[in-house]
């Protein structure tokens, strides 16, 4: 397993800005498996006992066992987690959902996930994104997809502060979105 989770970041090069008020780090390899499935259905029974979680609905994440479970349409997820083996994940998925007319795909190598955090963390996202942020719109467990300075990102509140997000982008897309982040942070760090 270990020499398939080895892969070499996008990231590798880049110095990111690391302090109280914006902090930002390339969070490790995760997996991740598209997942499609009736969320009424047994398949979404089979699926919330395989993840242990129900299945969260529209603009909303679930936390199961080592695993985060991200809305992203109707019948379709996004299932992230660290430190595990794709391909293994795949196949428990795919084997819960498979019978009942679902997929799972491995999609491991399709993101980067980036953690924003610090106070001045909201301010930074809002230079370059049309979402309302605010605590009170957009608090934990929150998720959305949409453009951050020109790219597509799957964006998570991980607080109820608007001190900590998650960022899911296209690897390919990953050293721009960083260069910005840093660029978007630089009048709210000590560089």
């Amino acid at each position: 397993m270990a020499d398939r989770l080895a892969t070499r970041s996008p990231l590798a090069e880049t110095v990111l800005p690391d302090s109280p008020a914006v902090r930002i780090v390339e969070e490790p390899f995760m997996a991740g498996i598209d997942l499609w499935v009736d969320p009424n259905g047994p398949g979404g029974a089979a699926t919330s006992a395989e993840l242990g979680t129900e299945l969260p609905g529209p603009g909303r994440v679930a936390e199961g066992t080592n695993t985060t479970v991200i809305w992203l349409g109707p019948e379709e997820w996004l299932v992230i987690g660290a430190g595990l083996d794709p391909v293994e994940l795949e196949h428990r998925l795919g084997s819960a959902v498979r019978q009942h007319r679902g997929a799972a795909t491995d999609v491991s190598a399709q993101r980067t996930s980036l953690r924003l955090s610090g106070s001045r963390a909201r301010d930074v996202l809002a230079k370059g994104c049309s979402i309302d942020l605010h605590p009170r719109v957009f608090p934990a467990g929150s998720t959305v997809q949409t453009m951050l300075a020109m790219a597509g990102m799957i964006l998570i509140a991980c607080d109820d502060t608007g001190t900590d997000y998650r960022i899911l982008v296209r690897s390919s897309f990953a050293r721009y979105l960083a260069t910005w982040l840093t660029d978007a942070a630089e009048e709210y760090t000590d560089v």
